[in-house]
């Protein structure tokens, strides 16, 4: 099977989704709101990482999300410490020998409704890796751990705030299997961190669970489920609007702790078209 290449350089609207963790029918629900609106088939949509563990269905999230990719080219996604977790345990990765990581993902990261969606026993990984699908497989190990748009930066948990912007792009661009736990895809302290002074984009995460969305004015958070209880969130920009999982007939919602508001719509294609 050929490698799968999703798109890393992106630009126009943009539509980010938050951790799906296994969450098919909020992520369903979701997308058909995404359907409706008049620009969806110039809008890229991106998925922020953590497809499995927690949630009741991961195998049909990650089905959902090739239907989506075969369906809409403007698909893309990054990789989630989850999804690390997972193909390090699953030997699909070239990780260190000392991380453990077989025992880490089995035992810390709710990883028995993985299992379970693909038809395996919780813990058997061998019986895992023998029913994942191999374009599940395909997709999980080249999932990038970075998307750029000329004015975001898509990375799952977000950037060291006291290292040099290039040299971490370097190491997104890269993927070094090297790091035995590649801090932008599992810090949770980077969450409340701005960028380093020099990053001249705004950086957009999921990771760690928020109330509600974030936008700040170099960072957008957008994990409201934390992969167990609350509404699936998708942020819209340059609109900063918010659609979600939820029941009310509203297709958007100000997001908690907004930057000022956007400027005119002409203006925005300047940047965003």
């Amino acid at each position: 099977m050929a490698e799968i290449s999703l798109k890393t350089k992106i630009q126009g609207p943009i539509a980010v989704i938050g951790d799906v963790h296994g969450q098919t029918g909020k992520l369903a629900i979701v997308l058909d709101k995404l359907k409706s609106l008049p620009d969806y088939e110039h809008r890229w949509i991106i998925f922020i990482g953590d497809f499995v563990d927690r949630g009741p269905d991961p195998k049909g999230s990650i089905d959902l999300f090739q239907k989506t990719l075969r369906s809409h080219a403007k698909t893309t996604a990054i990789a989630g410490n989850h999804e690390f977790a997972m193909c390090a345990a699953l030997g699909w990765l070239p990780t260190q020998g000392e991380s453990h990581w077989a025992d880490r993902w089995v035992k810390h990261y709710n990883s028995e409704t993985t299992f379970k969606s693909y038809g395996a026993e919780p813990g058997n990984l061998q019986q895992l890796k023998d029913k994942v699908p191999a374009d599940h497989r395909e997709l999980l190990v080249n999932l990038p751990w970075c998307v750029e748009h000329p004015q975001l930066l898509f990375v799952h948990a977000g950037l060291d705030p006291n290292a040099p912007f290039a040299m971490q792009m370097r190491i997104l661009h890269q993927k070094d299997f090297s790091l035995n736990r590649p801090q932008w895809l599992c810090e949770k302290s980077f969450v409340d961190a701005d960028p380093p002074r020099d990053c001249p984009l705004t950086v957009v995460s999921g990771h760690v669970k928020v109330d509600a969305v974030e936008i700040r004015p170099k960072r957008i958070l957008c994990d409201t489920t934390g992969g167990d209880s609350g509404d699936l969130s998708c942020v819209l920009m340059p609109e900063r609007k918010v659609i979600t999982s939820g029941s009310s007939s509203a297709a958007a919602k100000p997001p908690r702790n907004s930057a000022p508001a956007a400027p005119a719509k002409a203006a925005w294609w300047n940047l965003w078209g």
